[in-house]
């Protein structure tokens, strides 16, 4: 994100997330926090009935995140992605800030233990699949690349002659 000193292009757009979207693809990030954080911009909208968000205050906005924690009983990492996209929204693109925000409201992460599965256990999982399903999973195990970033590979992607996959910008 570009830092808070730089000044941004005037935005266009009258509807209300059009200019999340705006601000957002300044920044360049990427499609997935662009949808996460404008699907959370419209989730505390709709949480307030639909009001305009300029006319929502901390305390509401404290709602909704408490609302996230203990109704819906969402993960830590999901209840932080909901924050900032909300103080990007009111900072950057209303222009309304909510003080006292930005640590507020933040619940723990709970601490998993990693789960690796052995090599027997991995080829056990390969026997249940059959044709393209297990090539590419035997290309997640064998590369270590995401799901997302699999999906989008190309078959322009591939140099068989040097053993090697291009995947150029599709890191998210």
């Amino acid at each position: 994100m570009k830092s808070s000193t730089e000044a941004l292009p005037p935005l266009k757009s009258a509807k209300v997330l059009d200019p999340l979207h705006e601000r957002i693809c300044c920044w360049h990030c990427s499609i997935r926090t662009q949808e996460a954080y404008v699907h959370w911009v419209r989730t505390c909208i709709c949480f307030h009935g639909l009001r305009h968000p300029a006319t929502l205050g901390g305390g509401e906005v404290v709602a909704f995140l408490s609302w996230l924690a203990n109704t819906r009983n969402v993960a830590a990492s999901t209840h932080k992605q909901a924050l900032p996209a909300l103080l990007l929204f009111s900072g950057k693109v209303l222009g309304v800030e909510w003080p006292g925000m930005t640590g507020r409201g933040r619940p723990l992460s709970r601490r998993r233990p990693s789960v690796v599965l052995n090599p027997d256990e991995v080829a056990r999982m390969f026997c249940f699949l059959e044709g393209e399903h297990r090539l590419f999973a035997q290309l997640l195990d064998g590369t270590g690349l995401r799901i997302n970033v699999g999906l989008r590979l190309r078959l322009k992607d591939l140099d068989l002659g040097r053993s090697t996959i291009d995947i150029g910008a599709g890191v998210e």
